[in-house]
């Protein structure tokens, strides 16, 4: 199980920051092959992470957040004779990163009506705090697994 994927051998680190998270979440963001787009809007947000918490440095901002916002257990279906079963497991490091990822792209694609660097900006220092949209996803993928406790006993 513990193969490297092509992607993830051939990832080079971000040009700015030498960061490979940042490149990862750069090439999530992108649409249409635009790459330039992507890393533009990033880099803004990172600046404006900068002017808004002067006395942090933004990398570490955007590193903390993903890393708060990583879900420790989610719940799967699983089908046990006629009943589907919402069953609690641990998410491997590999998934917690991309859920992260994916769950603060999914929270600044959702808000409208400001630039996306801006958007970015203010759902990395929220989900740095622990609040915004994205934590909030985490915080009810724990709960439904708190919830669902009960079943625990189907995983295997």
């Amino acid at each position: 199980m513990g193969r490297k994927t092509a992607s993830e051998a051939m990832l080079a680190p971000d040009p700015k920051y030498g960061s490979l998270l940042a490149s990862k979440f750069i090439n999530s963001m992108m649409w249409n092959g635009k790459k330039s787009v992507a890393q533009r809007i990033f880099y803004e947000a990172l600046e404006l992470v900068k002017k808004r918490l002067p006395d942090k440095d933004p990398l570490e901002v955007f590193t903390q957040a993903v890393e708060n916002v990583k879900p420790n257990i989610e719940v799967r279906s699983r089908r046990v004779g006629g009943a589907s079963y919402q069953v609690p497991m641990q998410v491997s490091k590999k998934r917690q990163q991309s859920l992260a990822i994916r769950w603060i792209i999914m929270a600044v694609r959702e808000k409208k009506g400001r630039p996306a660097s801006e958007k970015l900006a203010a759902e990395l220092i929220a989900a740095y705090n622990r609040e915004g949209a994205a934590w909030t996803r985490r915080e009810n993928v724990h709960r439904m697994a708190e919830a669902n406790k009960a079943f625990a006993h189907f995983a295997w």
